[in-house]
């Protein structure tokens, strides 16, 4: 049956209308999230208030937030598990890549795939299995400290007392930078991997027939083969740590521990709206760690940017 010319989609339209699904999606749970919270981050609201309530402050609230010495230290411990977490990440998984590389070809993916199954794991079960591994009389890694601490020896590394992992403020920020660096190291893992297999093999035969050894092909050869894929890296990891929020905010029951040792940007700006309903502080706080991000992202940016090279003059 042949539908009348009325009700026929001309061709012309035919791309807009296939299109028009995901527009209409992102325009409302993406542009108007973002136009209403930066709409926010100049009023002064409590949301069971109602929108009536909404009092225009101006700059007042990213004046508060830029004085506020709870939303720096957030920004300071943030910092801190980023570079803790994020730094290693990718110093172990570009030699582990190489390493799978060349000695599984044919394993590759089962060897992999364990890499990468923290991952793909709920956060909330990877958390709750750390927040028992970091328990002080019945953790599985003080228990392990104390094993190893009676081998002959080793007796330095078992420490006087249990560790209180998430207990002591001092403890706190490097258990959540292990878990953090546990889960993404597999990420980045199947990156390099990835990008490894992209290398032409008959560069390294190459440089093999040439004389150049295994550390001079993988300095010569193979990073800077990676250099897109470390960029790409990187980027994830510098955007991924600012936003540190299901780790730390289960493993320290969503108050930032002990003297808030663990408290995030993230964790901070989510007590400041629901905890201490003050949405539009919170709003002009994550609006300010939008601007952290951009700037790290632009210097990361110019880091990995390939630079010229320069040509000599003829003589």
């Amino acid at each position: 049956m042949k539908l009348p010319d009325a009700l026929r989609l001309s061709p012309r339209w035919t791309p807009y209308v296939l299109l028009s699904p995901f527009v209409v999606l992102f325009l409302v749970f993406g542009v108007f999230p973002l136009a209403f919270s930066l709409w926010i981050a100049f009023q002064s609201w409590e949301p069971t208030s109602g929108l009536a309530a909404m009092q225009f402050v101006g700059l007042d609230n990213f004046v508060f937030a830029l004085g506020d010495e709870w939303f720096w230290k957030s920004l300071r411990n943030t910092g801190w598990l980023a570079l803790a977490s994020g730094v290693p990440q990718h110093l172990i998984a570009i030699p582990l890549a190489c390493f799978i590389h060349a000695a599984f070809p044919r394993l590759r993916n089962g060897v992999v795939g364990a890499y990468f199954l923290p991952y793909i794991t709920s956060t909330v079960a990877i958390a709750i299995l750390f927040s028992s591994l970091f328990s002080t009389d019945y953790g599985l890694i003080n228990q392990s400290l104390a094993a190893i601490g009676q081998w002959p020896g080793l007796g330095w590394l078992a420490p006087a007392e249990p560790i209180d992992w998430l207990g002591r403020p001092e403890n706190i920020k490097p258990a959540i930078a292990t878990l953090v660096f546990w889960r993404y190291v597999g990420f980045n893992l199947v990156l390099y991997l990835a990008a490894l297999q992209t290398i032409p093999d008959d560069v390294y035969e190459a440089a093999t027939m040439d004389g150049a050894g295994r550390l001079k092909q993988f300095w010569f050869i193979t990073l800077p083969g990676l250099r897109p894929m470390i960029y790409f890296g990187v980027t994830l990891s510098v955007i991924g740590g600012l936003q540190l929020f299901e780790e730390p905010f289960i493993l320290t029951g969503g108050r930032g521990g002990s003297d808030q040792a663990g408290m995030t940007t993230a964790i901070y700006l989510y007590r400041m709206a629901f905890d201490f309903n003050d949405f539009g502080a919170a709003s002009a706080m994550s609006w300010l760690l939008f601007l952290v991000v951009a700037v790290l992202t632009w210097l990361t940016n110019r880091a990995f940017r390939p630079r010229p090279r320069r040509t000599p003059d003829p003589a």
